[in-house]
């Protein structure tokens, strides 16, 4: 199984990191582990997370204010959004279709 990235998750991934790096170089590496061991473990157990809509699923990020959003699909987990959770929560829905 592998992951498949939904391009604006990317971009949402990147533009957290470099927030971070501003506030305190160093933090953003921090970011990008916790989001890397998040995938490692939805990787391993992808309907361990509660589904939010259909069968999408939210994964938390401990320490900062992030989830990824996803599906599992057979071959693969596709990341729909790094979504911040103080904001827009419905946002990314369209990306679903």
């Amino acid at each position: 199984m592998h992951v498949r990235w939904h391009p604006e998750a990317t971009g949402e991934a990147a533009e957290a990191a470099q927030f971070y790096w501003e506030r305190q170089p160093g933090l953003e590496q921090r970011f990008l582990d916790i989001l890397e061991d998040a995938l490692h473990r939805i990787l391993r157990r992808p309907q361990q997370y509660p589904k939010v809509v259909g069968d999408i699923h939210k994964c938390k990020l401990p320490r900062f204010p992030y989830g990824l959003i996803y599906r599992a699909k057979p071959d693969a987990v596709e990341v729909l959004a790094v979504m911040h959770l103080r904001r827009e929560p419905g946002y990314w829905k369209q990306r679903s279709k």
